[in-house]
């Protein structure tokens, strides 16, 4: 059986990362090995191999034990014990290995004091960094709700694992990168940071390489960055397989917002096993039916068995101060006026509640849960729907790319503001079979701008991409947009805002969504919330219809809608076939013989009143290509049967006065 590009890359993929045949085969379910074998002899595999180092074989052999599916047994345990020990001991072996001095030929010409090499200088060192470095440039400069994490880092029975819920933009992740850095730096340990995402992982690390720039003058390289003492930074993605093996200090960002926090709690105890090591839970708020919110709230903790389950935990007044809590953790709660009361003076708080509603701005900036039973999404479906983008091999996402996508075709999406110049626009990949996933590769959010310059800016996304489809708006700014957007893309299809499509774009939306159909990247939280915010309400006249709240990061559901726009070109119904005509014709024919032979003797004589058509016409062809018999020579009635009239092909005139037909031959 043919197989796809797709499955083939991916068994490229898992033979370059040293995985066996068979084991390619039980990943991929493949209907035999031998079709991996014969990929890659013609795809020249083995030629693209690389010899490995004593380190990298064993770290490969500790990701491929990890990624096997269900639960291991003893024997792959005790095999991952022996390579985790294993590989320790090379760490260290590494980390000296700069150090141990060379023995270099003396050339003949060299003396004592001339032609001395310098020695080479120690990758990414930091052994002139102390204490009082980071007290001048780090700790010194801390908000006051800062201090506090500080503090409950540095105390013993406080510092195990911290769970901090947050408000937008309060400056926890430049923190915690800063936090980190100064620990590797002062005591050797590694530090691990999991994200939903790659590129929000990436943020970490783009922190801690501009500290040591900026404060310290050193460029940090490699990736994971290994400081001289040997202490490693390790920025991970919760899809990807490296998140496993490595131990460490663990920050885990925005887990609130990240799918299957179970296996993602799982992983990050493994990582963290260790009494020294510390766990860090840092993120804003999501929806109550999240699998972290009974993680939050201790209901995990109340359900199990321990002796101190019955034991009470602090309410919302306790936790905004800090507190120890019964299962160990220490909880705290940040919100906008914690912020503004530690010192962060960067918020305009009145200017925040004009631009959100009540609801909105108690989730964003008050730590207050959604309640998604109201929502006409679901976030578990959502969550679903998160990806990588390093994971979409043909796609590019430099925004400075000519073709990031080649010339793949793509549906665009836009959705103007109903109250301020301001427009969101998707670009979304559509599926190259039916019922296949959609990709959002791209979205864009221009504020404050007029239309011309958003039809402008829709025109480059034209000139960069291959598109097949742009769905507008035309309500207020649309319209304008919409105008403009024809002149250069004639078949922009206009929306035109009404009960009925919004059911059909929502609908839509909801089958997509929870059949798994559509992607996006997993650190664009704020397609998900936006898409929360959509609720299910009843017009004054009784008829369903659906509305969003304004929030500033999510607008009127704008990056929704515009999603919607653009999976509107795909039908309800993906599974509809169009039927053949054939069978219906073929059965229509039969009857019209048996129908012909039966009524012979009644049709003789009558000839039906049909233009440029005699008796002795040949049979013609009706659309869909079956041939079929006319009925039996035909003539008028009470017109006596002249031959030469019939054999020269002529007819009698339409409006003959004696001609009639006769219904029983019709």
């Amino acid at each position: 059986m043919p197989y796809s590009i797709e499955v083939k890359d991916t068994a490229k993929r898992l033979y370059l990362r040293r995985c066996k045949p068979r084991e390619i085969q039980a990943e991929l379910k493949l209907a035999n090995v031998r079709i991996v074998y014969y990929w890659i002899a013609k795809g020249g595999w083995d030629e693209l191999l690389t010899d490995e180092e004593p380190l990298t074989a064993v770290s490969r052999r500790i990701t491929l034990i990890l990624e096997k599916p269900g639960t291991l047994g003893k024997v792959e345990l005790d095999e991952l014990d022996r390579l985790t020990t294993l590989r320790e001991r090379l760490l260290k072996q590494c980390a000296k290995s700069p150090s141990a001095p060379q023995t270099l030929p003396v050339e003949p010409r060299a003396r004592d004091g001339q032609n001395k090499r310098k020695p080479k200088q120690a990758k990414n060192d930091i052994s002139e960094l102390t204490e009082l470095n980071f007290l001048e440039k780090f700790t010194s400069k801390l908000f006051g709700y800062q201090k506090q994490l500080f503090e409950a880092k540095q105390n013993p029975l406080t510092r195990r694992i911290r769970n901090v819920l947050k408000c937008r933009q309060s400056g926890l992740t430049y923190y915690f990168a800063g936090e980190a850095f100064m620990d590797a730096v002062l005591t050797g340990d590694n530090q691990m940071f999991l994200s939903a995402s790659r590129a929000q992982s990436e943020l970490f690390r783009g922190y801690i390489v501009g500290f040591a720039r900026e404060w310290f003058g050193i460029e940090l390289t490699g990736n994971p960055i290994i400081l001289s003492n040997g202490a490693e930074l390790r920025f991970m993605s919760t899809n990807s397989s490296t998140a496993q093996g490595p131990h460490g200090h663990v920050y885990i960002d925005e887990y609130f917002w990240i799918r299957d926090f179970n296996k993602l709690s799982s992983l990050a105890g493994a990582m963290a096993t260790h009494k020294k090591w510390r766990k860090t839970f840092f993120s804003t708020p999501s929806a109550v039916s999240h699998q972290a919110y009974p993680f939050w709230t201790g209901d995990t903790f109340k359900r199990g068995k321990h002796k101190k389950a019955s034991l009470p935990f602090p309410g919302e007044p306790e936790l905004r101060q800090g507190m120890l809590c019964p299962d160990g953790q220490w909880r705290k709660i940040i919100t906008i006026d914690d912020a503004i009361a530690g010192g962060c003076d960067l918020f305009d708080l009145e200017q925040l509640r004009l631009e959100n509603s009540d609801e909105v701005f108690n989730q964003l900036y008050l730590c207050q849960f959604i309640d998604s039973t109201q929502s006409a999404f679901n976030l578990a479906d959502l969550e679903r729907c998160y990806s990588d983008l390093v994971l979409w091999t043909d796609f590019n996402p430099d925004p400075k790319a000519d073709r990031p996508f080649g010339n793949a075709p793509v549906w665009i999406g836009y959705d103007p503001s109903r109250t301020r110049d301001d427009a969101t626009c998707v670009v979304v990949a559509p599926p190259l079979v039916p019922g296949g996933k959609f990709r959002v590769l791209e979205k864009h959010s221009w504020r404050g701008h007029s239309f011309t310059y958003q039809a402008a800016q829709v025109k480059k996304l034209c000139e960069r991409f291959n598109v097949q489809h742009i769905g507008i708006d035309v309500t207020g700014v649309g319209y304008g947009v919409f105008d403009l957007v024809r002149d250069f893309f004639p078949r922009a299809t206009p929306i035109h805002y009404s009960l009925e499509t919004k059911n059909t774009l929502v609908l839509k939306a909801q089958d997509t969504i929870q059949g798994r159909r559509i992607e996006w990247d997993a650190d664009w939280s704020d397609i998900a919330a936006a898409f929360l915010t959509i609720k299910r309400g009843a017009t004054n006249s009784g008829q369903i219809t659906y509305s969003a709240s304004r929030t500033d990061a999510t607008g009127h559901a704008d990056i929704a809608w515009a999603v919607m726009h653009a999976l509107a070109q795909e039908p309800l119904n993906v599974n509809k076939k169009r039927r053949s005509r054939w069978s219906s014709l073929e059965g229509s024919h039969e009857r019209s013989r048996t129908t012909d032979h039966s009524h012979a003797a009644q049709g003789k004589g009558v000839q039906l009143r049909r233009a440029r058509v005699c008796a002795d016409s040949p049979p013609g062809r009706i659309h869909g290509g079956v041939r079929q018999q006319r009925r039996p020579t035909l003539h008028p009635a009470r017109i006596p049967h002249r031959l030469g009239q019939t054999a020269t092909g002529q007819c009698p005139p339409r409006h003959h006065s004696a001609l009639q037909t006769q219904p029983a031959a019709a």
